[in-house]
Order: C-alpha cells, then structure tokens, then sequence
C-alpha cells in the first residue's frame, strides 16, 4: 500500500523539488554578483532548508544530534557515510555555519539548476572519478583552501553510496590528501541513517516516511599519525549506522 500511495506523492514532490532548483538557481547569481562569496553562502543555505522541506511531502523526518562544540573559526573535514543525494541537504544546512564544501563527480557541474552553479561557484570541487591522479589533484586544491579560509570539507570515503545502508569499506586516499593539505583541520565523524530508504525503490517512485537521522561523533585530532586516525575515524562513523548494529 505504501509504494501505491508513493506513486501518487512522488510526482508532487519531483515538482516542488524541480521547482526550488528552478527558482534559487538566479537567486544564487543575484547573490554572488551583488555580495560575493557571502550572498551565494546564505542564498545556498536557504535553498537546501528548503529542498529538506520538499522531502516531508514524502514523510521524511530528520534528526540532527551534535552534543558537542564545533568550532567555527578552524578547517574542519567532515567524514561520513554516503546513502543518497538527499544527504546533502541536511548536512549543508545543519553545518552552515562551517561552511560546508564537497568532493563531487564532475557530472554534477553541468547542467542541474542550481546544484551545479554552488558546486562549481561555492568552493566545492569536481572530481573525475576515472582519473584518479587529476581527482586527487582537486582534493589537495579543496584542503589547501579549507585549511586558508577556516571552511569544512565534507567527504565520503566509501566513494559510492550504500543502496541499502550498510557501510562500504573507506578508500582512504582522498581523505589523506585533505588531511595532508589541511594539516591543523579538525575532523568531525557524523554517521547517517536512513537516507537511503527515500531512494528504496529507485528512481521512481520515491520512499515513504523516512526518519533520516545525523549523528556527530567525538571530534579527532590530527596528531600525525594519518592511518590510525583514519581507522578510529571510520571506526567511529561505523558505529553510529544502524543497519551495521
């Protein structure tokens, strides 16, 4: 009964969701050109407040729990776990004031209304993913600039997303270039739930009354040792997904 009925919801949240993409696209070049960096930063942060409000069409919850202090005026690299694009909005909008950036594939820099402007305008980089020295090449670029601007880099190690919530193994070479470049960053472990039940049926129709949830871990100093804090990361992040317990 609930795919039945998620066929008649899917297609009023397609045009809400296509809608705000339509809509904030130049409300981002209007921001940029009058404001700079800034205007751009809260036209974005406001746009995916909104696109999180698009999914409750669908039911979808979401809970943020951070019981600790993120500072905000120090890098930061964000490492999580990866379900669905509908990760995205969230971990921008609940880390706005960090100033999240992204490790993208470069077919998102094209063509999508307003993904694609915040991608290649914001501070995030596009990576080719069968290239692997130039996409390595762009996550030292992304850490050099976290580590001038005080910014976070959001990253997902497994380097695909999980179809059905259970975590993949870490690649850990990009997350090594990030803390190579971005030596005095502070890494943030968040473990994510249930991002992947909007996406259960695919494409089309969309899933039904998600209850996503993002939980922030201790956060791990660099102490030099970049192999240990990259297993006690992983270990961390791990813990946290439900579908592993």
């Amino acid at each position: 009964m609930s795919k039945v009925l998620s066929y008649i919801i899917t297609p009023i949240f397609f045009l809400a969701f296509g809608l705000c993409l339509a809509i904030f696209h130049p409300l981002q070049w209007l921001g940029l050109k009058l404001f700079g960096y800034i205007g751009l930063k809260k036209v974005v942060s406001v746009l995916n407040w909104s696109l999180m409000r698009c999914t409750n069409i669908l039911g979808t919850t979401y809970r943020f729990t951070n019981p600790y202090t993120i500072p905000k005026n120090r890098p930061l690299i964000v490492v999580t776990n990866h379900q669905s694009m509908y990760d995205i909005p969230p971990l921008i909008w609940y880390m706005r004031k960090n100033h999240p950036k992204f490790v993208s594939k470069k077919e998102l820099g094209k063509g999508i209304p307003s993904v694609s402007f915040n991608l290649v305008h914001g501070g995030s980089v596009l990576i080719d993913r069968k290239d692997a020295k130039a996409s390595l090449m762009e996550i030292a670029k992304l850490g050099s600039y976290i580590e001038k601007h005080n910014r976070t880099a959001v990253i997902f190690p497994e380097g695909t997303r999980s179809r059905d919530g259970h975590p993949k193994p870490f690649k850990p070479m990009g997350l090594k270039m990030l803390l190579k470049k971005a030596p005095s960053a502070l890494i943030v472990p968040i473990s994510i739930n249930n991002s992947w039940k909007l996406v259960r049926y695919g494409k089309f129709p969309m899933g039904l009354g998600a209850k996503v949830s993002f939980d922030v871990h201790e956060p791990i100093e660099n102490k030099g040792n970049i192999d240990e804090l990259i297993a006690k990361t992983e270990a961390a992040v791990v813990s946290g997904i439900n579908s592993f317990k």
